[in-house]
């Protein structure tokens, strides 16, 4: 569609010149310049990324980063996810982490390293899918945004959190999935439903690419007439590649021995945690992050709002099951699995707002192409610097980030309070402190202290939000954790005493808070604090003894007695 799109373009614009032999040569030539054109662009931006996300690349991990680096640290030491470690995600992040540990080291940087890697190549799949579905233009457009929107402050953009992969493998799989539809190959239906599959696998909300993928093999095959007889069997196809990597997965961890706790994080507690907020509470929290997504990229969000439009023009009510739209309202659901609308969730929906923002810029060229008097090429570079000078202006905005301040500042202006540059300090210190089959245990959803002290958790349950969670597992999680960290008896036990660490709501159980006083008071003394204010004060050894915080944010190390 895209080729033949061009060749009308370029032949209504060079009609005169373009005759015979040498009239294809012509147009060969112009394509090709064009192409080059276009991989040249989406290559600067690339890079530009590339190079923003290098030099921020120490940034301390937060506490979702800390979950599967620790996780993916674990895998390397031939540890299966779920059996020191719990938590209610599915592992592919785990497993994808693991690998960038390896490649790259386990530290921040190798992180944020991988990261880099994984945000280049989506940027490179979402050309070609905007090239594939709106043309060059669209894929300059569709590839620029996502680099800019992926990055930004409004989605946590820095973070390597599980939504990056998600998107990965959904990009891989939606371009899969064209290709199936032009080449109708079983093979790229397999390796479509592969993908969406390991989309899933990454975090459940992937599971809307998998249905999304669903409806579009059925879709098709039912509009068009020729197709319909072989639909089922395509189907078919589609869904045992999209199973494949879940079930591999199950059978995996049964033969490790964890298929029991596996299924009880992911699929039991998963489901209390999905359905605990209401939807006056979820709407709020849509609210609040709303401003935050829009000016990460005000002329995204601008183009894309004219991409819809001009999909509901062309298409009236059949718009809904447009690829681009239906992939808009698939996204949207696998944002708001919770109803908790947290920023990063939104990196699931970026694939079909860049879409828009692509279609926006082919439709617009389209339309003045019919009312002044200029050829198509002339106007997309008109539309592109358009577009180019709002891109310049979200880089100036959140130039500070992008450009100026360190990877520890962007950190705390970003978090605000929470501990992740004093993680690493005490990481630091356990390491330093302690042998390497040392165990440690966390009050506090701070897993990133584990992975860097590089040792082993007393306890599975790595975070405590849902210890204070109003849910029906709670009470048994806290004597779950209790009962671990007392009969591993951790040399190191860290108290922190940051909010948003714990969660704790008005209807919490406290039952685990009480019991901690009393068990580090009979059992551990204290060898370190760090007092989170506009400048950390840590307090290390006999300086930790007696040393009152002067913030309401403050993290305490302990050492067993005995």
């Amino acid at each position: 569609m895209a080729e033949t799109a061009e060749q009308e373009e370029i032949l209504g614009n060079h009609g005169d010149a373009i005759v015979g032999g040498a009239g294809w040569v012509r147009l060969a030539a112009l394509r090709a310049r064009r192409r080059w054109t276009a991989f040249t662009l989406v290559a600067l931006v690339v890079l530009l990324f590339a190079g923003i996300r290098w030099r921020v690349r120490e940034m301390p991990l937060e506490r979702d980063e800390g979950e599967y680096a620790y996780t993916g640290q674990l895998i390397l030491q031939g540890i299966p996810p779920y059996e020191i470690a719990y938590n209610m995600k599915l592992p592919g992040t785990y497993v994808a982490y693991a690998a960038i540990l390896r490649t790259f080291r386990e530290t921040p940087a190798g992180v944020h390293l991988g990261l880099l890697l994984v945000n280049g190549c989506t940027t490179v799949l979402m050309f070609f899918l905007g090239r594939q579905v709106y043309g060059d233009l669209a894929g300059i457009t569709a590839a620029a945004s996502y680099a800019l929107l992926s990055t930004s402050e409004g989605v946590l953009g820095l973070a390597g959190h599980a939504t990056h992969f998600v998107v990965l493998m959904a990009v891989a799989g939606l371009l899969f999935l064209i290709s199936a539809r032009k080449s109708k190959n079983p093979a790229a239906y397999f390796a479509a439903g592969i993908c969406m599959g390991l989309a899933f696998l990454m975090k459940q909300p992937g599971i809307v690419f998998v249905i999304f993928g669903a409806q579009e093999v059925v879709w098709r095959g039912l509009k068009q007439s020729s197709r319909r007889r072989k639909l089922a069997m395509r189907l078919l196809i589609y869904a045992i590649g999209a199973a494949i990597p879940y079930l591999l997965t199950c059978v995996a961890l049964y033969r490790a021995g964890v298929f029991e706790k596996f299924w009880f994080w992911t699929v039991s507690y998963a489901r209390q945690y999905a359905t605990s907020t209401d939807v006056a509470q979820g709407l709020k929290y849509l609210r609040e992050v709303a401003p935050d997504l829009f000016f990460g990229a005000p002329v995204v969000w601008f183009f894309a709002s004219i991409g819809l439009l001009a999909l509901l023009i062309e298409r009236g009510k059949g718009a809904a099951l447009s690829f681009t739209v239906g992939l808009l309202g698939w996204s949207f659901v696998g944002v708001s699995a919770g109803l908790y609308y947290r920023n990063h969730y939104f990196i699931l929906m970026l694939p079909a707002i860049c879409l828009l923002a692509g279609k926006a810029m082919a439709w617009s060229v389209e339309q003045l192409a019919r009312i002044v008097r200029m050829n198509r090429v002339t106007l997309g570079t008109i539309g592109l610097a358009v577009f180019a000078l709002g891109y310049v202006q979200a880089l100036y905005a959140q130039r500070a980030i992008f450009f100026e301040m360190s990877p520890e500042k962007i950190v705390r202006q970003e978090y605000g309070g929470n501990p992740f540059p004093e993680a690493i300090e005490f990481g630091k210190y356990i390491k330093e402190h302690s042998e390497p089959d040392a165990r440690i245990a966390v009050l506090g959803s701070e897993p990133e202290i584990y992975f860097y002290a590089q040792r082993h958790s007393a306890t599975g349950y790595i975070y405590t939000y849902g210890l204070m969670e109003e849910q029906k597992f709670a009470a048994q999680m806290q004597r779950e954790m209790i009962d671990e960290i007392e009969k591993a008896k951790p040399e190191f036990l860290v108290k922190v005493m940051v909010p948003a660490s714990w969660l704790r709501k008005a209807g919490s159980d406290t039952a685990i808070l009480y019991w901690a006083e009393k068990y580090v008071g009979d059992n551990y003394r204290i060898v370190g604090v760090a007092d989170i204010a506009r400048e950390t004060t840590y307090r290390w050894d006999d300086a930790a003894e007696g040393y009152s915080p002067v913030s309401k944010y403050s993290v305490y190390l302990y050492k067993r007695k005995i």
